[in-house]
């Protein structure tokens, strides 16, 4: 074709079809573009056909909407929609105006810091195009000016997602970038933010992050925001200087103005800068997937620099910050970073807060924090128990508010605290407002917890709350419920005697086939029941529950856990004279020793079983059958001397009894504590003996010191009864009277001079191995979170 052939263009379009668009509020048209080349006669001489696309974005599109009347203007105004697909039109927009809800709610649910919106500096006038991307490049070899242009014209490319494949293959183009921020970022915010958003559009896909590393962006992105926190530092400092000035001499007018000024330009400088530390932190987050990377962040101080940024007051800031810190609180080593610094004194400033995305991301990363006890001391000491106290109420927060008070009430310094707020009201309506039959393991477990402190408990009875709590337990048969009720039992005073109205239902539960963990609970609330008005012996009778007990005392005959629940509950009837007989003659005696010589490696067991000889032994009746029928007293001598303290002073009570009461077991006792006494003394000296004997020193020249002599001339080397011989030698005469009246005395007061009768009986056979010795923490129950990430 000859140039000068070529006369008319022709265009023709034609409409295609018509959708939303996947993201934004707009529609998209597609449509086809006939273009033709016509000769000066008319004629076709050349033509092409493409395919296009036409977005309309409906800034103005909302709830309040009226869709035909935007309808009507979209139609108008778009000549490739035919006016008789207003109605396809009407009903399209009428999708968009619910899915932006329905997106809403769903971006609230993730929790995920908002996209980068455009900033103030990277809009131009006109249109990039990936073609004319090696005149951009040239751009960043010119002055300032001209390379901001150059890197905005290729970031207007690279927030295309399509454009990235091309970007990437251009290797001069991303090594200009990456040489242009690394030599001039100081020159200027506005380049430095640009290029970092250009090198943040592929840190937004996985398979672009090793791009990233080979330019050594990242660790250029940690030195720029190190940089910038010192220079807000700055900017801080010179600011309340000049208002101090201002302060100091109010009527000089060029003062007030000189820091005006400087407020204006120290707000213009904050925006841009936060504009910058964004994008930055943004590009670091997603790089920091790969959990090395990650490490690196961690020795390059990044957890110090961001809980630094928490001083800022931009909420966008504030979210990405945040979402940050709770990425990297997952991991030990940056928890205990945190741990260092005040973070939580930082965080608890955000609680709460306007900002809905904000407060819960901050929820969840206070949430992780918490499982650290040195951290939720913390939490405490920064007044957070009445901030997360008064989240119950919002719905939204409710959930990791109610997580964070759960680990607070795993300590029992602070259970007490709260009381002080109306916490514990809150989560009592809670639990009755329930309608499902198992409880939300959270709120149960928090109850359990606060159930645990006497004060607590106490308001938790106000009012008809034990009857509401016992009446839902014992119709839903719930295990963590009835747990509660038997920490609200545990506690001395006016709530203990609000139980003698449902020991009877308490009761009826034992003897039915339930869950194993219910039966547990109600035994032990049963057995926290130590009220004097209150008739075991009627409570026994009518329930039948002498037999069962006796059954469960077999080894082997349930769990553990059951057996030990019924030892206790014995222990606590057993304090009722009628009822210790009942049991006695029932044949309990010897199940439990030998129940006693099977669980004897068991700290529990052993001091329970020997907790309920203690109270047998206060009745003539079950004292003459312990005594004279069975083997307990020997039982007892032979744990008279166990490594556990606490079984070795109920057994000292309870041998004291007997001894009292039958002469021939009082002197085997006094003879075996005599034994014990001696032998313990003996090891002592001879101990003793051994560690003051002096072995011989050698000088020099090989020969002891003893030759020479002069060692024992030394005056310091005599001792007296109370300590050291005074220089001159002389020995106190009190020493000779105190030896001779034998007031020299052993272990326990016993004479030094008779400790020797015993000399051949020494030692004593432990009734069983010597085992590591502890007690069960009052009942708590423990409910695990997994760090969310």
């Amino acid at each position: 074709m000859q140039a000068d052939d070529a006369r008319y263009l022709k265009r023709k379009y034609k409409g295609g079809s018509l959708d939303v668009h996947p993201t934004e509020k707009a529609l998209v048209v597609q449509y086809e573009v006939e273009a033709t080349i016509l000769r000066e006669t008319g004629d076709p001489m050349l033509g092409e056909r493409k395919e296009c696309q036409k977005i309309i974005r409906l800034k103005s599109l909302n709830s309040n909407t009226d869709i035909a009347s935007l309808a009507r203007k979209v139609v108008e105004e778009c000549r490739l929609i035919s006016p008789s697909r207003l109605p396809e039109v009407e009903q399209l927009l009428f999708y968009l105006q619910n899915r932006k809800k329905s997106a809403e709610k769903k971006e609230k649910k993730q929790i995920k810091p908002r996209d980068l919106t455009p900033f103030e500096g990277i809009e131009l006038d006109e249109e990039a195009n990936i073609n004319s991307i090696d005149d951009y490049v040239e751009l960043l070899y010119e002055d300032i000016p001209e390379k901001i242009r150059g890197a905005t014209l290729i970031l207007h490319l690279a927030r295309n997602p399509d454009n990235l494949e091309e970007l990437l293959q251009n290797e001069t183009a991303l090594g200009a970038l990456a040489r242009v921020l690394r030599e001039d970022w100081k020159q200027s915010v506005d380049l430095a933010t640009t290029i970092i958003y250009v090198f943040f559009c592929f840190s937004s896909f996985s398979q672009f992050h090793g791009l990233i590393t080979h330019y050594k962006i990242g660790a250029l992105c940690m030195s720029i925001i190190e940089h910038e926190l010192k220079r807000y530092d700055l900017w801080q400092d010179e600011l309340q200087k000049k208002k101090k000035a201002g302060d100091d001499d109010p009527d000089n007018q060029n003062l007030k103005k000189e820091y005006e000024k400087a407020l204006k330009k120290y707000h213009g400088l904050l925006t841009k800068q936060e504009q910058l530390l964004r994008v930055a932190l943004y590009l670091l987050l997603n790089l920091s997937e790969d959990t090395r990377t990650e490490l690196k962040m961690r020795n390059k101080n990044i957890v110090h620099l961001l809980v630094k940024t928490l001083d800022r007051d931009s909420e966008e800031l504030l979210v990405l910050v945040v979402s940050f810190l709770k990425k990297l609180s997952i991991f030990l080593e940056n928890k205990n970073d945190m741990a260092e610094i005040d973070t939580v004194e930082k965080l608890a400033k955000l609680v709460p807060c306007e900002h809905e995305d904000l407060l819960n991301v901050t929820l969840r990363l206070l949430l992780n924090l918490s499982f650290d006890t040195g951290l939720r001391s913390k939490m405490v000491q920064a007044d957070l128990l009445p901030k997360l106290t008064s989240l119950l109420g919002d719905e939204a927060q409710r959930q990791i508010a109610m997580c964070i008070l759960y680990h607070i009430s795993m300590d029992d310094r602070f259970k007490s605290m709260f009381a002080y707020t109306d916490c514990i009201p809150q989560v009592m309506k809670m639990l009755f407002d329930c309608v499902e039959e198992r409880i939300d393991a959270e709120l149960i477990s928090f109850c359990i917890n606060l159930a645990a402190n006497k004060r607590n408990a106490q308001i938790m009875c106000e009012g008809n709350g034990l009857k509401m709590l016992m009446k839902r337990a014992l119709k839903l048969k719930d295990p963590l419920m009835m747990k509660m009720i038997r920490n609200i039992s545990q506690h001395d005073g006016p709530s203990k005697n609000l139980f003698i109205d449902y020991v009877g239902d308490l009761a009826a539960q034992i003897g039915l086939k339930e869950e194993e963990e219910f039966v547990i609970e109600c035994l032990g609330t049963l057995s926290n029941l130590t009220i004097p008005d209150l008739d075991w012996e009627l409570v026994l009778k009518e329930y039948n529950l002498v037999p069962y007990l006796k059954d469960h005392l077999k080894p082997g005959s349930a769990e553990d856990d059951l057996i030990l629940e019924v030892v206790i509950m014995i222990g606590t009837v057993s304090m009722d004279d009628s009822c210790a007989v009942m049991l006695a003659k029932s044949g309990i005696i010897p199940a439990l020793i030998e129940l006693l010589n099977a669980q004897q490696e068991d700290d529990e067991f052993v001091c329970q079983i020997v907790y309920v000889f203690y109270q047998m032994v206060f009745h003539q009746a079950t004292r003459d059958v312990i005594i004279k029928e069975t083997q307990a007293p020997a039982y007892l001598i032979d744990l008279m001397h166990d490594k556990n303290a606490e079984i070795r002073k109920v057994c000292d009570n309870t041998l004291d009894i007997i001894a009292e009461y039958d002469v021939e077991w009082g002197k085997k006792i006094q003879s075996e504590k005599f034994r014990w006494h001696n032998s313990q003394w003996l090891e002592m000296v001879e101990n003793r003996q051994m560690d003051e004997a002096e072995p011989f020193m050698y000088g020099d020249d090989g020969e002891p010191f003893l030759q020479n002599g002069d060692i024992l001339e030394r005056p310091d080397l005599f001792y007296s009864a109370d300590g050291i011989i005074p220089a001159d030698g002389a020995i106190s005469p009190e020493f000779f009277t105190d030896f001779q009246n034998g007031d020299l005395l052993g272990p326990q007061g016993f004479p030094s001079s008779s400790l020797t009768d015993g000399y051949g009986q020494m030692g004593v056979t432990p009734a069983r191995p010597a085992t590591a010795y502890g007690f069960r923490p009052d009942e708590q129950f423990y409910y695990g979170y997994t760090a969310s990430r």
